[in-house]
């Protein structure tokens, strides 16, 4: 149901054809990374917190991690996770296919730089078992009034001078 859901959201954006739907899981970064065919890091994952009750998600490149002292100093609290049941509450999707499309009005979306090294990235839209392939462009675009910032709240993901 919230694949299709995200198919509907979608179609204005010209995106929707994108969708993919897989036989085998793509509920984490490596499932996702041998479905789709693509090294890991290229798997934008869908992060979710709430800062004090109010849900938050940072989408991030599959191969970083979300750094405490940055989230920390960018929205003034410590990170805590949602658990399943808020996740599938507060976003309208479980974990695994937590996606940045179709969410309610209050869900605040943010993209970390991590992502920007890609020329297209892969988030989830909807399920375990599903992708899009979007230009990081595509993929702020697509995430409609959700929107509000690029940040920079994760480590691990770039290279070693």
């Amino acid at each position: 149901m919230s694949v299709e859901k995200v198919r509907a959201y979608l179609e204005p954006f010209g995106v929707a054809d994108r969708m993919r739907e897989f036989e085998i899981s793509s509920a984490t970064v490596e499932l996702a990374a041998i479905a789709v065919g693509v090294e890991g890091a290229r798997i934008a994952k869908t992060l979710s917190f709430k800062v004090g009750e109010d849900p938050i998600l940072i989408v991030a490149a599959g191969d970083a991690k979300i750094d405490n002292s940055k989230y920390k100093h960018f929205y003034g609290a410590k990170a805590k996770m949602l658990t399943h049941e808020e996740a599938v509450e507060r976003t309208g999707h479980a974990v695994g296919g937590v996606c940045p499309f179709a969410l309610p009005k209050d869900v605040k979306t943010y993209l970390d730089v991590s992502l920007q090294r890609f020329e297209t990235v892969f988030p989830a839209v909807g399920s375990d078992a599903s992708a899009i392939e979007l230009t990081c462009q595509e993929l702020e675009r697509c995430c409609g009034s959700n929107f509000v910032a690029w940040v920079d709240v994760c480590k691990g993901w770039q290279e070693e001078a």
